[in-house]
């Protein structure tokens, strides 16, 4: 009974955000070690299991000419908070229109540094969350951000801000949801727990409670699994008290068979290599580091206005 008291506790608490696993992690963090499958149980005979996701549509305009950017973000191993932010748009559907999100993240700390909200789908939208996570964060230069091809993110107005602050642009692979995973998890989250769970009067309605959602609840009290159940929030201050943080590095996967030439330009057998070649999963500091030139995919047009 005193379980099953604290299992509804901390569902009311969480407005029934929470599924068992997280549960189970915040009666373990009060003292109380309880299996999860028990928790599951118990909120299943009281009807306390976490709403379940809707189906996810692709919003994503690449198809456009603008500057696609190397991916970096694949290959960064972080060692700390303000090395790479990830960025996304959604749709939310109000009940007589769509309105977009822009959303700004740190992938180290899953923390939300910056987030806009409004009815159009432009490359302002974007630039708002950015600008908003550079003011709040105040990052150093050799910052990489990560997004996918689309043309907002590829605009030159928002090109031109990250070059004014020093950040490095980073882009996913065509259809490959998988390089920008930690935003499309947080917008997961937030349409399940908030949106969905939630009626809006009108745009101001829904941008005051997506605020208390980010700000009060997501990185301050909501445990994050990927975070070993700590809060975002709890997380980044358990970094900054540890000693100061080496660089992001970036590691390569082992290359194949390599092959060598002797001086009368006949192969050479492959064999080992003398010297290990991307042996170790920390390759190369990205400190002072910038993108060979060109550092696009394929040369471009100009696009001055950046609106898609």
């Amino acid at each position: 009974m005193e379980v099953r008291s604290a299992i509804q506790q901390i569902a009311l608490e969480h407005r029934r955000r929470y599924g068992y696993r997280r549960i189970a992690a915040e009666l373990r963090r009060r003292g109380m070690a309880v299996n999860h499958k028990r928790v599951a149980r118990l909120m299943r005979e009281d009807n306390l299991l976490a709403a379940q996701p809707k189906s996810f549509i692709a919003t994503t305009d690449s198809n456009h000419e603008l500057e696609v950017y190397l991916n970096l973000a694949r290959r960064m191993n972080l060692t700390g908070i303000n090395q790479l932010w990830v960025a996304d748009i959604t749709y939310i559907r109000l009940r007589g229109e769509f309105v977009y999100l822009a959303l700004v993240l740190d992938a180290f700390s899953r923390r939300v540094v910056g987030w806009a909200l409004d009815r159009t789908l432009t490359a302002r939208l974007p630039l708002l969350a950015l600008e908003r996570a550079i003011a709040l964060r105040q990052p150093s230069a050799g910052l990489v951000h990560h997004s996918d091809r689309g043309v907002q993110y590829a605009s030159e107005p928002y090109m031109r801000v990250l070059r004014s602050q020093g950040i490095l642009p980073s882009m996913s692979r065509p259809a490959n949801p998988y390089d920008n995973a930690a935003c499309e998890s947080f917008i997961k989250t937030l349409k399940r727990e908030e949106i969905y769970a939630n009626q809006y009067r009108d745009l101001d309605d829904m941008r005051a409670r997506i605020e208390e959602f980010i700000e009060g609840y997501y990185n301050r009290l909501r445990l994050h699994s990927a975070l070993g159940y700590a809060t975002p929030e709890e997380f980044e201050d358990g970094c900054r008290t540890q000693a100061a943080q080496a660089p992001p590095t970036v590691s390569f996967s082992r290359h194949g068979e390599i092959y060598r030439w002797n001086g009368n330009g006949d192969p050479v057998e492959p064999g080992p290599p003398p010297h290990p070649i991307d042996e170790s999963p920390a390759g190369y500091s990205l400190t002072g580091w910038s993108p060979p030139e060109p550092v696009s995919a394929s040369p471009v047009a100009d696009h001055s206005d950046g609106e898609p």
